[in-house]
This record gives structure tokens, sequence and C-alpha cells, in this order.
């Protein structure tokens, strides 16, 4: 949906045919021109007049190419068609990212609002307890206050994060471009951990076939042409011109070529902004490069602490803190605790799981983010 939808694409669509038309436009020939003049022709009091009576004058120009002129133009508008299919290829990297962030983002939101859900009712079923005792007079009032205060800040819990979860569907729909009447509603679960390759192989692939780099090669290459075009520029183009005029006593034609004479202008000032502009996209291609080479690195260190922080709460702390749960629930049960202990427990438990969630989240994202760079393949694989 964000591919078939998204005006970003639409808009980086737009541009590479624009591109692609503006290289029709500089294999074009130019056109020639034709004059046409008619008039009447007056004799004068002298003494060998001319014939009054119609006069027709015909005239047509045609500029003469340069080659090499033609060749660079031709070049430029090229190498500006093939930076613009990069940048869409760009965005469309992009826009599936975004996507994939936004629809992950949903799935997280909507496992926080399970987990408030079960605290709330685990609270809940505390608090008929707390009065059922405080009403035979097993326990004191204080004991409910504690439960109900307890449920309040739980069910606001579950608001928040219902209104998180509404937020992230929101933003899924801008991603995708979703219709406003569309029921959205995501299927689906975190990718589970995998193996990644080297940073070294990561970094490498990533410079070799990012298209932000081709694109600023292609730019390069694009300047360097601007200043070929320029130099050409400076080199005369020659207009070739043919005309015949018909007199009332007379007719003639001649033919001829009118030659522009580079005396004051040598086109130095574009040359120099060509020069210059080379300058400037090479320091933007080392520039992308680093930002690459940066993005790359904090992906890669992102998914491996986010990985080995989610392995180490499966497999300990989450364990953990739902037998300690149990446990209290166990000894409330038998009068052996007080409620303060268990939603202590709870509280602990809702702590690692948030915890938890936010870990496989980051690796998620660190994952996209990859899958974006062109590090790994989409679904995983290097």
């Amino acid at each position: 949906m964000a591919e078939r939808n998204s005006p970003r694409l639409r808009g980086a669509g737009a541009a590479t045919e624009r591109a692609i038309a503006a290289t029709r436009t500089a294999s074009a020939y130019t056109n020639p021109t034709a004059e046409v003049f008619e008039g009447l022709q007056y004799a004068r009091p002298i003494s060998t007049p001319g014939i009054p009576g119609l006069l027709q004058h015909y005239a047509a120009y045609q500029t003469i190419e340069i080659p090499v002129e033609r060749r660079a133009r031709s070049r430029l508008a090229e190498l500006a068609s093939t930076s613009s299919r990069y940048g869409q290829e760009g965005v469309l990297r992009s826009v599936g990212a975004n996507a994939k962030h936004a629809f992950y983002t949903v799935l997280r939101r909507r496992e926080e609002v399970e987990h408030t859900k079960e605290n709330l009712q685990l609270v809940e079923d505390l608090r008929n307890r707390v009065e059922v005792e405080v009403r035979v007079g097993e326990k004191g009032r204080l004991e409910l206050t504690r439960a109900e205060a307890e449920i309040a800040h739980a069910r606001f819990a579950v608001r928040s994060a219902q209104l998180q979860l509404a937020i992230s569907i929101a933003l899924l729909r801008v991603a995708i471009a979703a219709p406003p009447d569309a029921n959205l509603d995501p299927v689906g679960s975190l990718e589970p951990p995998l193996q990644l390759p080297s940073l070294k192989e990561m970094r490498e692939l990533v410079l070799r076939i990012h298209p932000a780099v081709s694109q600023s090669v292609s730019d390069v290459k694009a300047a360097e042409a601007k200043l070929d075009h320029e130099r050409a520029l400076r080199i005369p183009q020659p207009t070739l011109f043919a005309e015949f005029e018909n007199q009332p006593d007379l007719r003639f034609w001649r033919t001829g070529v009118i030659v522009p004479i580079p005396l004051w202008d040598r086109r130095r000032g574009q040359i120099a902004e060509s020069t210059a502009a080379i300058s400037q996209a090479n320091a933007l291609l080392d520039q992308r490069r680093l930002e690459l080479i940066s993005a790359t690195e904090r992906a890669f260190e992102q998914y491996q602490l986010a990985d080995q922080q989610a392995a180490a709460l499966e497999s300990g702390e989450l364990l953990a803190a739902e037998s300690a749960v149990d446990a209290a629930k166990a000894a409330y049960r038998f009068g052996e605790r007080g409620i303060v202990e268990v939603l202590d427990a709870q509280r602990v438990l809702q702590s690692v799981r948030g915890d938890l969630v936010d870990a496989q989240y980051q690796r998620q994202s660190a994952l996209i983010d990859l899958e974006e760079l062109g590090a790994v393949a989409p679904g995983g694989k290097p």
C-alpha cells in the first residue's frame, strides 16, 4: 500500500520522468528560422529612381551545432536522468522502511495494551478478594484502600497504552497513505533474531550498492559533464543563412555564415562555477559515505545490544519476575504476605515485560534500518 499510494514515491517517479524527458530535450536539434517580408517600393524623385511595386523577401537560418557541445549536453542530461533514478530508488527504500517501522510500532503498542489489561485484571481480582476479607474482618480497611489506588493506577496505564496504540495506527495510516475509511488491523509478529555478517562486510556492501552513493557518483559525473559542456560552448556555433529578395525591377539571392566572436565573454565565470560544482559534488559524495558508514555501525550495534538484552530478559529476568508473582500470590492466599508484596512483584513483572518489548522492538527497528541500508536483504538474509 505504501509503494502504491505514497505521494513521496509519486513525486520521485515524476522527477525521474522529468529527467528522462530532459534527455530528449538535450538531444533535439536546433530548429531553423524562416523570414518572410512583403512591402511596397516607391520611386523617389531622383534621376534614376527604382520602379515602384511589390517587395518580397525570404530568408532562412540554421544553427550548426558543434559535435563536442552536443555530446557533452546529451551526456549531462543522461547523467541527470541516472541520478534521478537512483534518487527514486532511495525514496522507495525510505517509504518501505517507514511503513515497516509504523507497522511494528502498532504491534508493539498492541502488546503493551495487552500487558496493561492483564495487570488491571490481576489488580481487580486482588481488590475483590481484599474486599471480601475486609468485609469478614480478616483484613484492615487500609488494604482495600491500597488495592483501589492500585486499580486507578492500572486503569490509567491501560488508557495511556490505548492512546499510544491509536496514535501508532494513525501514523501507520500516514506511512502507507491509506484512505481515511480504511480499517487498519495489522497482524504479524516481531522477526526472530538472526546472525548478522561482520560489520566490515556490511560496510563494504552498503557503500557498494546503496542508491545514495550511486546517486552521488552520478552527480559528480554530471558536474564533470557540465564542465565539459561549458568548455565546449566557448567554440562559436555558426549559423548558415540563405535569402532571396524579389524587387519590381530585379531579383537577387545570397547565402552566408554568421559566426559569433567570443571577444568579451570567454565563459570564464561558467567554467569556474562548474569547477566548484565538481568539488561540491565530491564533498557531498564523501559526506554521504560517512553518513552511511555511521548509520550502518549504529544499526549494527543497536541490533546486537538489543538482541543481547532481549535474550537476557527472556532467559532470566522474565522467568524470575513471573515466579516472584506466582510465589507472592500463593503466599497471599495463605496469609503469609500482604497485598503490598503482590503488587510490588506485579510491578516488577510489568517493568520486565516492558523492557523486553522495548528490546525486541529496538532489535526489529535496527533490522529494518539495516534492510533500508542494504546491509541485509528483506527477510533477514545477509
